[in-house]
């Protein structure tokens, strides 16, 4: 399965249900970083995905996007196959 990284905050609940459909999906583990923590961190963000708003959602190498995002890829049947290439 490959490495996923997600960039959230702790009181969004956008990141919490992006966490929760990896989850669901088989995702045991899950690089977090905390951006709210972390003004480093977001501007890493940042300059990485051109966006500031979270989560921000990596699979492997490729930026998924946000959590509407990763819910439109796994409705067009995408997520799964992404998750288990290798």
């Amino acid at each position: 399965m490959q490495a996923v990284k997600i960039y959230t905050t702790a009181e969004c609940p956008y990141c919490r249900q992006a966490k929760e459909v990896l989850k669901a999906k088989g995702v045991a583990h899950m690089e977090e970083i905390r951006v709210d923590s972390d003004a480093g961190q977001r501007a890493e963000m940042m300059a990485i995905t051109g966006r500031r708003t979270v989560p921000q959602i990596f699979i492997g190498q490729t930026h998924v996007g946000g959590c509407d995002d990763l819910i439109a890829l796994d409705a067009s049947g995408g997520l799964v196959p992404l998750l288990n290439a290798a």
